[in-house]
């Protein structure tokens, strides 16, 4: 029904406004990797804790990364927006197709997202 389809739009919204409300602090206070080549590199030597994946990455680069990051036990993190959409949470003019959080600073983006996706 058109009722519960709009619940549900409403909770995702809800959900992508703290996910980004979380990344905005982090960008501030914690230490991030932008880019396929950094995250990679932050995967392959074990410092990223989590990854966020825009969800237009192309297919090949989307499940290397989610290949690395099962290997090495990181969370993968879907984000519901494209590339455009994660360069602007993250305060950037420019656009993001995926990023590595090293440290989360004051946020709690990593325990509130290990639970989902």
């Amino acid at each position: 029904s058109p009722v519960q389809a709009a619940m549900v739009s409403k909770k995702q919204k809800k959900q992508q406004e703290g996910i980004n409300s979380r990344l905005a602090l982090v960008m501030k206070s914690g230490k991030v990797t932008l880019g396929y080549k950094e995250t990679l590199k932050s995967i392959r030597s074990g410092k990223a804790k989590m990854i966020l994946l825009s969800n237009n990455s192309p297919p090949l680069r989307k499940s290397e990364i989610e290949y690395y990051a099962m290997l090495s036990k990181t969370i993968v993190y879907h984000y519901n927006g494209n590339n455009i959409d994660l360069g602007s949470a993250c305060g950037k003019y420019y656009r993001v197709g995926v990023m590595g959080i090293q440290n989360a600073g004051d946020s709690d983006i990593l325990k509130a997202s290990s639970g989902k996706q």
